[in-house]
């Protein structure tokens, strides 16, 4: 990730991250942004690599909100979540990977709404993305292209600085998010498996 480190999160966090990063190259896991590839499906896997992290018995949705809920501080050290279209993608330190398949009818989409500073993400990883405005209290709106409101809601960023949507699949939309006075706007897509799941282009102004 091309975060600035010298205002994105303080010295505990780089060093979580670095530690993260450390690990998942040791075992051969190349991080592109906040992507990964996807592996192939391989439940028996993907369960044994959440219940090495305390995840087991959760189903896809619990996983992705129980991690991006977590305090920075308390994520998995060993663990790459990448959230895609289609499924979560699961690699721990040991080389194992697996994926599990996302509901048929909506898409995980996470938001990091910043005023001065951003990075560049397309697949966002609940372990290791981190966002300029952490615990702020911001509202989020999709409007579909005939002009449904699909989300309308108010709540606060993760301590990771993003926050959290499920959105139908098959769309073309327009996200908003206001706070403070301010708002940004970006187009948002879910009718392709390679459309992004991260948005960290939504500037606050």
């Amino acid at each position: 990730m091309n975060h600035d480190t010298s205002t994105l999160f303080t010295l505990p966090r780089r060093r979580k991250l670095s530690a993260v990063l450390a690990a998942l190259a040791v075992a051969g896991i190349a991080l592109a942004g906040c992507n990964a590839p996807a592996p192939d499906a391989d439940p028996a896997a993907a369960q044994e690599i959440l219940a090495s992290h305390e995840l087991a018995g959760l189903d896809v949705g619990e996983v992705i909100e129980r991690l991006e809920a977590m305090p920075v501080a308390d994520r998995p050290d060993r663990l790459l979540a990448s959230v895609q279209p289609d499924a979560l993608v699961l690699r721990d330190e040991s080389g194992r990977e697996s994926r599990l398949p996302m509901p048929r009818d909506t898409v995980y989409v996470s938001i990091a709404p910043f005023r001065e500073h951003t990075h560049e993400c397309h697949f966002h990883s609940l372990t290791t993305c981190l966002g300029e405005l952490s615990d702020t209290e911001v509202r989020v709106s999709v409007t579909a292209e005939d002009g449904k409101t699909l989300v309308d809601e108010t709540r606060p960023t993760e301590d990771n600085g993003f926050i959290g949507i499920w959105v139908p699949r098959d769309i073309e939309a327009t996200l908003t998010v206001e706070s403070e006075g301010l708002t940004g706007t970006v187009p948002l897509s879910t009718t392709s498996p390679d459309d992004r799941t991260c948005i960290t282009d939504l500037q606050l102004l």
